[in-house]
Parts: C-alpha cells; sequence; structure tokens
C-alpha cells in the first residue's frame, strides 16, 4: 500500500474529481516550485467513489476562482503545525475577472487586449457564464 505522510504546515486540496488533479496540479504551476507536493490519483472515496488529492508542504495564495471552475466541489484545507485550521468548501464563483475569454468577435474584449473580460454566474446548473460587456453566453 501507498502511503503519503502528513504535512507539518500547507494546504491540502481534496475531493478533485478524479482526472482534474493534474489539471489543478499544472494550473498552479506546482511542477515548478522547489518545496514538497504530491498528486495523489484515483484515491478512494465513499462519497466520490474515486477521487485526486494534492498536498503542498508550504503555504501558497491559490486562486479560488480558477479552481472553483476547474472543479466547483473540491475542499481546501488548512494546515498548521500539523493540525487542520481551516477547511473552505469551494463553489463556482459568482464573477470571473480575466480567466474566461468571450467568444464574441464584436466584444470589446476581443479587440482591446487591455480590457479584462468579466463573466456573471447565469446558471450554475448548466455552469454558464454572461459576459458582462456584450451578453455573450459562454457553458464551462
Amino acid at each position: 500500500m501507498l502511503e503519503i505522510t502528513g504535512i507539518h504546515r500547507g494546504i491540502v486540496i481534496d475531493h478533485i474529481k478524479a482526472g482534474l488533479g493534474y489539471k489543478i496540479f499544472k494550473e498552479l504551476k506546482l511542477q515548478d516550485v522547489a518545496y514538497p507536493t504530491a498528486l495523489i490519483r484515483n484515491v478512494h472515496s465513499n462519497k466520490l467513489g474515486k477521487k485526486d488529492l494534492i498536498k503542498i508542504d508550504n503555504v501558497i495564495d491559490l486562486n479560488l476562482n480558477v479552481l472553483g471552475l476547474i472543479d466547483p466541489n473540491l475542499t481546501i484545507t488548512i494546515i498548521e503545525n500539523g493540525q487542520v485550521i481551516e477547511k473552505k468548501q469551494i463553489k463556482l464563483p459568482e464573477t470571473v475577472v480575466g480567466i474566461l475569454s468571450c467568444k464574441n468577435p464584436r466584444c470589446i474584449t476581443t479587440t482591446e487586449h487591455n480590457i479584462d473580460t468579466t463573466f456573471h454566474l447565469v446558471n450554475p446548473q448548466t455552469k454558464e457564464y454572461r459576459c458582462e460587456f456584450c451578453n455573450t453566453r459562454a457553458k464551462l
């Protein structure tokens, strides 16, 4: 059996849908860091069947909007001195700035590159967002 030890100070990203762990790992650029990290794939889960898990042996800033877009059901656990000090349930973000691209060729964000895209959640069930500038809809 594979044994992954606990971390003293850092972050655990848990309840990642199986197969999405690598995408999150790359999005956070964890392959380039000097501190210990672990991507554990296809771990047995009573709730999900299988899940992925990421352990980061360091406290870092996380873009929760990006994580929420990749997997809105994951959990962030903050560890200090080997103890859980905080758990955060991630959800789809209500507003997303500078992450999604508008597909409308006439949208100002397409022609003016110094303007960040801004999308607002329209339908959480279908993961549909609306561009603030031209009202074009985008599904994840």
